[in-house]
């Protein structure tokens, strides 16, 4: 697509903030105005307009695609949204480690148990830790818990839960990551390990390094978006 428009500015709408091209005001994939709650993100956005060529790159929206989730899915499924980030949990990549006796698991234990010990601190709850691949469930009581910390939060924040859950296949990791003094990369890191280790044991890639790249460019954006979406 070409680029139809000459300037993007964030501008204040009556229920927050909104990106106006030319003046006009910019909605959703789902056509709602695409108005958000602080003006931090509303210039974030204006920016990625802002940043465009000749050529419109759909793919580099990545703060754009976040807001319409937050507005055109989660504002109607908040249910269904916290039912799949807390299936996260229930298999979260912290807890499923090597076996004992395997290299890779003293890495986990270094890197992974300090990040699990420190959300069970922090929330009063308890994750199974398990050696190997077979499931093991997480304790009902933790799933309540962290069922209640994620409805505390809003459309917003839960949209970028969403991605970097996902992206990092732990909930642990995704909460974490919004937190004010969050270290991005050192959380990438470690939900990167085992593809970090097999990178060691059989070298690099370069179609898989430019797809981690991708990864976290995505994993920071989604940081970056839930903390300036709380202003």
């Amino acid at each position: 697509m070409k680029r139809f428009y000459k300037q993007a500015a964030a501008t204040q709408a009556e229920a927050g903030w909104q990106v106006a091209l030319d003046g006009r005001g910019v909605k959703t994939q789902g056509g709602k105005p695409q108005v958000v709650p602080s003006a931090a993100l509303a210039e974030a956005l204006a920016a990625e307009w802002a940043a465009q060529g000749e050529d419109i790159d759909p793919a580099s929206f990545l703060l754009r695609d976040l807001a319409d989730y937050a507005l055109d899915v989660v504002g109607g499924e908040r249910g269904d949204v916290i039912a799949t980030l807390l299936r996260y949990a229930e298999t979260d990549t912290l807890c499923y480690r090597g076996e004992p006796d395997e290299p890779i698991h003293a890495r986990q234990q270094a890197v992974w148990e300090p990040l699990l010990t420190a959300a069970e601190q922090r929330w009063d709850i308890h994750f199974e830790r398990v050696s190997g691949i077979i499931h093991r469930p997480q304790p009902p009581e933790t799933l309540k818990r962290l069922e209640t910390i994620l409805s505390a939060h809003s459309d917003f924040t839960l949209a970028a839960l969403n991605t970097l859950a996902s992206l990092s296949a732990s909930l642990v990791v995704a909460l974490a990551a919004i937190e004010p003094d969050a270290d991005i990369a050192a959380l990438w890191n470690a939900a990167e390990l085992e593809a970090d280790w097999q990178v060691e044991q059989w070298g690099e890639d370069f179609e898989a390094q430019a797809r981690r790249e991708r990864r976290l460019a995505a994993f920071d954006a989604a940081a970056r978006f839930a903390r300036m979406a709380r202003g």
